[in-house]
């Protein structure tokens, strides 16, 4: 158990990923998550009204085990195995983190500003989550998959596309970081 629940260095992880990209590939298949959305939207039968989702999702089946596996392994992770020691938040960002009105987790992965019960008493907080959510269901429809889908499988595969859909998922997030989270918070 205690290997389980340290961090592990990041080639162990890499190696394993880069593993489950050879079974894919050698299969036939790609690897993404915000394609799940297209396939639970069909499963509601809603192909009928709009046509996008009108589509064959139960090829996509081993897909949705995919998704139910990083939640269940989410939760286990952050109920059972995490260690919230090891987690080490730079002098910089902490003085940040301050500036901007955000606690220090204090032994949590995340902080109470954001993520604790009263965040979703806050408007604004409730808004940007909505809002933030939009944004990011349609960039990743927009970008035809989202990061980790153009990160890992479509830069495995040399596609072009998911080259330039990473450069503009960079740049948003630096823009995100330094210039819009000042003025939200």
């Amino acid at each position: 158990m205690e290997l389980l629940s340290q961090t592990w260095h990041w080639s162990i992880s890499g190696f394993i990923i880069g593993m489950i990209l050879l079974v894919l590939t050698y299969f036939g298949k790609n690897f993404g998550m915000s394609s799940n959305l297209r396939s639970l939207c069909s499963m509601t039968g809603i192909g009928k009204r709009f046509p996008f989702f009108d589509w064959d999702w139960k090829s996509q089946r081993w897909n949705l085990v995919v998704v139910f596996g990083a939640m269940l392994g989410g939760f286990v992770a952050v109920h059972f195995l995490s260690d919230a020691s090891n987690v080490s938040i730079s002098e910089a960002t902490q003085v940040q983190l301050y500036e901007l009105g955000i606690d220090q987790p204090n032994g949590k992965l995340l902080p109470d500003a954001l993520f604790g019960s009263a965040a979703y008493s806050s408007v604004k907080l409730i808004f940007i989550l909505v809002l933030g959510g939009f944004m990011i269901g349609f960039g990743s429809r927009y970008a035809g998959g989202c990061t980790s889908g153009h990160a890992i499988s479509g830069l495995s595969n040399l596609q072009k596309p998911s080259l330039k859909a990473l450069i503009g998922f960079f740049i948003g997030g630096l823009v995100m970081a330094h210039f819009i989270l000042p003025l939200i918070f």
